[in-house]
């Protein structure tokens, strides 16, 4: 019998060290962070946890502790050719199907344990576009049951501020990351896995909706569109932006981000103090549709770059230039209609892209740098429990 490959190998140790003495100065000037070492891991194994910020928050990870660490990555990075295969046999990072239940995931992490391997994860699965942490997977208390390894709760405060999801620049600001708590396997072993994830969610919870310092860029609004589609006073809108305001372009009212982070109306006093609370008021608005009543006529009309992710190889180019339509209960693509009841799942990938699962094929839209993929999802989501039974069901997806 053919002796089965090992996930680990000892060339990851070695890139491993190679990365941190490249990365880590550009990374400690480029984010202003503060990365804690964590002087207690001695030569154990960990399953880390994280809330989700930057971009860069695996390199932090890697800061704080020593030796190879392997992070569940979604199928996206699996499905670019060649650069996937370099990154797998570079850093083995472990793939994970976003939005569905992925047994194999669960099967390559008790493999990576059993080998001795450090697993990092962040149980929000995306980054946060308003500074609070986002909805958590409730199974990340199974696997870690199933893993039987300490949990280090690994902490990022202060990264919205420096560099928010929607946007592309990287303020001028301080951040922090550190292990703020250990859950040894012991303290664990008589928990349920729903106690286990609510100790878990509670001490990964962050809250970046107040002032906890500046952080400074004459771009700092550029790009909320992203994030930002429904209007205090016109409900469902467009927003464009430009350095730090951004303007509704049904009414044409400015909000002007701050340096603080805060937000404030031009000549006019705007509802909401901070992101956070703007994308809190969108949800509840979104909640409050009766999407049932509104399949008539397309909510908003975008033109995407179209591809189909081959999952695990990669990318095929469908069509360059694809008008897409979002209904009430539908998207159209060039006029082919793809009813929400037939999709899988929709999720956001990065800033902006939207991926979504139509029975096996999964095909990735890609607007321009103002494309809000986000709407697609919320909508997809309200239409969803609708549907479903669930019509005061409040989670949106992400």
């Amino acid at each position: 019998m053919k002796p089965q490959k090992t996930w680990m190998r000892r060339r990851h140790s070695i890139i491993r060290n190679i990365a941190c003495a490249l990365i880590a100065p550009y990374t400690r000037w480029k984010y202003g962070i503060t990365v804690e070492r964590f002087r207690e891991q001695n030569n154990r194994q960990f399953l880390i946890v994280m809330n989700h910020q930057t971009a860069f928050d695996q390199f932090f990870i890697g800061m704080a502790f020593r030796g190879p660490v392997y992070y569940l990555a979604s199928e996206d990075l699996f499905s670019i050719g060649w650069v996937s295969s370099l990154l797998r046999w570079a850093v083995a990072p472990i793939p994970i199907k976003k939005q569905t239940t992925d047994i194999q995931a669960v099967k390559n992490c008790i493999k990576v344990a059993r080998e001795g391997g450090t697993i990092a994860l962040a149980p929000e699965g995306n980054r946060t576009y308003s500074g609070r942490t986002l909805y958590m997977n409730p199974s990340i208390g199974s696997l870690a049951k199933k893993l039987n390894l300490p949990v280090a709760i690994f902490r990022i405060e202060g990264g919205y501020g420096i560099h928010p999801r929607w946007s592309d620049v990287v303020r001028k600001g301080k951040m922090r990351a550190y292990v703020s708590r250990v859950i040894e396997p012991e303290e664990y072993a008589g928990l349920t896995n729903t106690e286990l994830f609510q100790i878990i969610e509670k001490e990964l919870y962050v809250d970046e909706a107040r002032v906890a310092g500046t952080y400074t860029h004459k771009k700092a609004a550029e790009y909320l569109e992203r994030a930002m589609y429904v209007c205090p006073y016109c409900g469902l809108s467009e927003f464009e932006s430009r350095e730090d305001l951004t303007r509704c372009k049904k009414c044409g009212r400015q909000i002007r981000y701050l340096p603080t982070t805060e937000l404030e109306g031009v000549g006019f006093k705007f509802p909401h103090r901070f992101v956070a609370d703007w994308y809190d008021y969108q949800c509840e608005f979104v909640n409050d549709l009766d999407l049932l009543s509104m399949c008539g006529a397309p909510i908003y009309r975008d033109t995407v770059r179209l591809s189909e992710v081959i999952v695990n190889k990669r990318k095929i180019l469908l069509k360059e230039q694809a008008v897409v339509e979002l209904y009430a209960d539908r998207i159209t693509i060039d006029g082919e209609e793809y009813l929400f009841r037939d999709l899988s799942a929709v999720t956001v990938l990065g800033k902006n892209k939207l991926n979504v699962y139509l029975g096996q094929k999964l095909y990735q839209f890609k607007g321009d740098k103002h494309f809000n993929a986000l709407k697609y999802v919320n909508l997809y989501f309200r239409h969803k429990n609708m549907t479903t039974g669930d019509r005061n069901g409040k989670f949106l997806g992400i």
